[in-house]
């Protein structure tokens, strides 16, 4: 019977995650790892994306940052405490570290890339660490700043009549966008750009989908017009 149970223990542990913690990481490759995660978060305090800062991480409750009121119900009711062990779990599998959370990222599966991970996190967002701009590292460019945008990304008016909005931007250009493929947004933040001068971003592989940003909501109404 001895013999039963200690082989069954052999094949339990083999078929345990090995725990990224507990290998030892490189920084310099975490921080290459980070960039599938800098879309959305940044290292810098007060600075919330898509998803909140990760500055001051190590310690902190689940769900509770002051600043970011975008919590999933099952982050905030978690009871979730981020250290070493818990970060590792939720890079690797978010759903199955919290079920029914709303990050939209399947996880990182490789061991040794969430060590590497884990340590590039815990130096850079430590209490003290130096920002993103002030290492020169390359997610500091991760949101475009558009207080002073170029003359082809100044927004100076924008008409619709059809189908069709038409953006007068600085440099004297018109373009036209089908109304699907224009979108408008805000940023609030010290990114953002200054009241009463939105700022147009092209995407697409012609530039044929836009969006314009502006400082606040209620600018939205002034800045389109219908004009046939």
């Amino acid at each position: 019977m001895k013999t039963v149970v200690i082989a069954v223990g052999v094949v339990a542990s083999a078929l345990l995650p090995k725990l990224a913690f507990a290998l030892e990481g490189s920084a310099a490759r975490g921080e290459h790892a980070f960039r599938a995660c800098a879309a959305c978060h940044s290292l810098e305090h007060g600075r919330n994306m898509t998803g909140p800062t990760l500055a001051g991480l190590w310690d902190r409750k689940a769900g509770t940052l002051s600043s970011f009121t975008r919590y999933s119900p099952a982050l905030k009711s978690s009871d979730v405490t981020w250290n070493d062990e818990t970060l590792d779990k939720w890079i690797a599998d978010p759903q199955r570290l919290v079920p029914e959370n709303e990050m939209t990222f399947a996880g990182i599966k490789d061991p040794q890339t969430r060590a590497d991970m884990l340590v590039f996190l815990k130096q850079a967002t430590r209490h003290g660490a130096p920002s993103v701009a002030q290492r020169g590292g390359m997610m500091g460019n991760t949101v475009p700043n558009l207080k002073q945008p170029d003359p082809d990304e100044r927004v100076e008016s924008i008409s619709y009549c059809k189908d069709t909005y038409r953006v007068k931007t600085a440099d004297g250009k018109m373009h036209d966008f089908w109304e699907r493929n224009l979108r408008f947004k805000t940023d609030s933040s010290d990114d953002g750009p200054k009241k009463g001068a939105p700022a147009i971003e092209r995407a697409g592989m012609m530039g044929d989908r836009a969006s314009v940003i502006f400082a606040d909501p209620s600018e939205m109404g002034r800045f389109i017009a219908s004009n046939c």
